[in-house]
């Protein structure tokens, strides 16, 4: 129970941090939205001025005093319109301004808790799609709204029976935009699913384009896409269908309501209860209130939209808020320990790696062999804090990761991925990992470390060279050495290496065993993962991990020398083991 009510508290906590700063402005929209309903009035009340004084007194003089201030009472509305659509473009800015940063970095963190690159990517749509509603005529009906009371209020003045019928095609746009609601809200939220899986699919066609070009299934690709793009769209339709059916409906009654208040004064008037300048302010009047309810209908998607991404985006911000900032804690430069450690995949819950523990000193290489889907990666992924615990712990002089904020705890740690991914930009930037002014001499010891700054500087901009999207612009053996460069730029005390030399040649490797080298010689920690014997060459322990487990651990020479053996036993403990044990964590 009070693990809910810290949510909820939690919940309103971000709901409030996210409009903070603008409570104070939608009270000003608001009151200028009610300047701009009265003096939306201007044409009930000069059409009843025209014809029951201009027209019966004749006087030219009255008709244009009359008409001046009409003219005038007009300019104010426009005015006061035009700083309300204003107001209201600035709100979204300021609003993409501040959520934009924050939609990012969850995007940047929900890949690794297995959503798709599209499921991520939709935060930031979600930023666009608020301030795009902001800058549309949606929130002007929206502000519009609670002002229709007056315009059915003025028409009652005017006479009881056009005040009531005025009121009753009021309520009837109402159940339609209710009805209209409750119809599209489920054929909305599957419309947005499918088009995440849809994109989804795009982005894995986009990322394996050499494969599907070199293979030749590119037709069997885009049929792939087809069938999800035709899912998507049949939903969308769907739902567009539906809101343009009650778009139309309620523009057709918001005719018929305009006309059956003109017949409805004719017959009034005919009895000589309503003059007939009464006739036109009321039709005028009646079209006006019941103009933001067909306007909210018409834009009744994009309410809907709107209102869906800024659910999203203040689950965001709670998720954010949730995570406390740890106390600053001193660089890490004791040990390494991992203890009973159990990982389980994100996106499925698969335990992966089961009850892994070592210890590792200042000046010590672990090489991790074995084979593959072993839990090698896996083990690599725990070690640098991009895969959650799901039992046991990873310490850094006896300080859980988690005790660690993320920027703070990237300084410690060099990462070289075995599907090595540059960022868009330049060598220096990559290596640098995006430091805003880095010491072009760290740069340099980087790339000497990792043996590639004469590569570097052979090329025609050197270490301004742009790279292109995920470094195309190099061949697999430098975006390798490059990668490894950025993992060892700033002497991180924990240097994680995932099949280093997969696509090295000698000299690569030889510069990859200097660099282990070095880094133990001044006293860090490396863990290399590893298929070719030649990455072992400077470790001083090796771990065996198959089947999700530990089966060895200790001195180079005694563990290469044994024969490895899956142990029967084992692989059906973790067989077992690997049944879903976690639930799909959610950004």
């Amino acid at each position: 129970m009070r693990g809910r009510d810290v949510t909820k508290a939690a919940r309103r906590r971000g709901a409030a941090n996210l409009i903070r700063g603008y409570r104070g402005i939608l009270v000003f929209l608001f009151g200028i939205s009610g300047i701009i309903s009265v003096l939306a009035l201007t044409g009930a009340f000069y059409m009843l001025q025209i014809y029951d004084r201009a027209l019966t007194s004749g006087s030219v003089p009255t008709l244009l005093a009359i008409s001046i201030l009409a003219i005038g009472l007009y300019f104010s509305q426009g005015l006061f319109d035009i700083i309300r659509s204003q107001i209201l473009v600035r709100i979204g800015a300021r609003l993409d301004r501040r959520l934009a940063p924050l939609a990012h970095q969850v995007a940047i963190d929900m890949p690794r808790f297995g959503f798709s690159t599209s499921e991520a990517l939709e935060r930031g749509r979600d930023v666009d799609t608020v301030r795009g509603f902001l800058g549309s005529q949606g929130p002007v009906a929206l502000f519009d709204l609670p002002w229709v009371p007056l315009f059915v209020a003025f028409v009652y003045l005017l006479h009881p029976w056009l005040g009531a019928l005025t009121l009753g095609g009021a309520f009837v746009l109402a159940i339609l935009t209710i009805i209209t609601e409750l119809m599209t809200r489920r054929l909305n939220e599957a419309s947005q699913k499918a088009m995440i899986a849809r994109n989804a699919i795009a982005d894995s066609n986009a990322r394996n384009a050499e494969i599907v070009k070199a293979m030749g299934f590119g037709a069997r690709a885009v049929s792939r896409f087809t069938r999800a793009n035709d899912e998507h769209l049949g939903l969308q339709t769907r739902a567009n269908d539906v809101g343009g059916t009650f778009g139309a409906i309620s523009r057709v009654l918001r005719m018929i309501l305009q006309s059956a208040v003109l017949g409805l004064g004719a017959f009034l008037t005919i009895r000589g209860e309503l003059s007939p300048g009464a006739i036109i302010a009321a039709s005028v009047a009646s079209a006006r209130a019941l103009a933001p309810i067909d306007m909210a209908i018409a834009n009744w998607k994009g309410v809907v939209a709107a209102r869906a991404a800024f659910r999203r985006l203040k689950e965001t911000v709670v998720a954010l808020a949730e995570a406390e900032a740890p106390m600053p804690l001193p660089p890490p430069s004791h040990s390494l320990k991992v203890e009973n450690l159990t990982i389980a995949a994100p996106d499925s819950g698969r335990v992966l790696l089961s009850e892994v523990g070592f210890t590792l000193s200042p000046g010590q290489a672990l090489g991790v062999i074995g084979p593959s889907g072993g839990g090698k990666t896996t083990l690599a992924r725990a070690l640098t804090g991009i895969w959650p615990a799901l039992r046991g712990s990873i310490r850094l002089d006896d300080a859980e990761l988690g005790q660690w904020d993320d920027e703070t705890l990237g300084r410690h740690i060099g990462y070289l991925p075995q599907d090595v991914a540059l960022l868009e930009g330049d060598i220096q930037e990559n290596i640098s990992r995006l430091e805003p002014d880095p010491d072009p001499r760290r740069i340099v010891d980087a790339a000497r470390a990792a043996g590639v700054h004469e590569m570097i500087v052979r090329l025609p901009d050197g270490y301004h060279t742009a790279l292109g999207p995920m470094g195309i612009a190099l061949s697999g053996g430098q975006r390798q050495r490059i990668g490894l460069a950025r993992a060892l730029y700033g002497d991180p005390f924990l240097v994680v290496l995932d099949e280093p030399n997969s696509n090295l040649d000698g000299e690569g490797e030889a510069a990859l065993t200097a660099a282990i080298n070095a880094v133990k010689a001044r006293g860090g920690i490396v863990v290399v993962i590893a298929h070719r014997p030649s990455a072992l060459a400077a470790v001083d322990l090796v771990a065996v991990v198959q089947n999700g487990r530990m089966t060895a651990f200790g001195p180079k020479e005694e563990i290469i020398a044994r024969p490895v053996r899956v142990d029967p036993d084992a692989a059906e403990t973790d067989r077992k083991e690997r049944a879903p044990a976690t639930a799909r964590v959610t950004a």
